[in-house]
């Protein structure tokens, strides 16, 4: 598996908060801070076989999708 490095830039109270976190649960920072980001990840408790990506579910809408400037027009000549 190969692994990227990501830099987030925190305030030093979290900085704080998530060193006692780890300490607490006896690992690294670097794998709480993974964990922690794999748990907000996963699909909300009781509706992982419900979960829908938000942006797949409105294109299945079949809502009218084009050009912003022509749709912007139309809405603006339908407002006249």
């Amino acid at each position: 598996m190969s692994s990227h490095r990501l830099q987030v830039l925190i305030p030093p109270e979290m900085d704080a908060q998530i060193d006692k976190a780890s300490q607490r649960t006896r690992m690294s920072k670097g794998e709480w801070v993974r964990r922690a980001i794999k748990e907000a990840l996963r699909p909300p408790a009781g509706k992982a076989a419900k979960w829908e990506d938000p942006v797949a579910k409105r294109a299945k809408l079949g809502a009218p999708t084009g050009d912003i400037k022509a749709m912007l027009a139309q809405t603006e000549r339908g407002r006249q």
